[in-house]
């Protein structure tokens, strides 16, 4: 899996903050601490890859940022965009675009990517205050993030994260993200 962060953004009010801050970060499951005093400094516009052996600590971090229940943070702050993550709910972090996206993800047979798209961006638009795209508003949206990341349209009708005829995986997450992340 992999944390959802911003590589490119259409607002650059944010050009002269860290996008996330990771300080001296101390997680615990269970009794067993993970991480130990990591730092992270992730700014606009740069792609950083976390690598290491399995039982690392690599999926911990991203839990932890996400808001994934589960985890104790014994020491440390998490910044995104100078805003403490830690003091916020999951569902706030996601509001805010900071959510996990899956590398191989379920499909959902049944339900249309279009909708599960829009809802999505809708109900981020809503914890923000903003109103909901209408219909027109909406496939104009789409269409530009799909030609912007080459997805066909026709994988716009498809079931959500439902299998190319390549056998590629499926790009849902990523659509997702570019659709609902505030910053974008």
């Amino acid at each position: 899996m992999a944390l959802a962060l911003e590589r490119r953004c259409a607002n650059r009010k944010f050009e002269d903050m860290s996008l996330l801050e990771v300080k001296n970060l101390q997680v615990r499951v269970e009794e067993r601490e993970i991480l130990h005093a990591l730092s992270l400094t992730v700014n606009l516009g740069e792609v950083h890859a976390i690598m290491g052996p399995n039982g690392s600590g690599k999926s911990t971090l991203s839990h932890v940022i996400a808001g994934k229940p589960g985890y104790e943070v014994t020491a440390g702050e998490i910044l995104f965009k100078g805003e403490d993550l830690l003091a916020m709910a999951p569902d706030e972090r996601s509001a805010k675009g900071v959510f996990l996206a899956f590398q191989y993800p379920v499909e959902i047979p049944g339900v249309a990517t279009m909708t599960f798209l829009r809802t999505a961006l809708n109900a981020q638009r809503k914890a923000r205050g903003e109103s909901e795209f209408s219909t027109p508003d909406f496939l104009k949206k789409v269409r530009s993030v799909a030609a912007s990341l080459n997805i066909p349209q026709d994988m716009l009708r498809r079931g959500v994260n439902t299998s190319t005829r390549c056998g590629l995986p499926p790009t849902a997450s990523m659509r997702c993200v570019r659709l609902t992340a505030p910053w974008w």
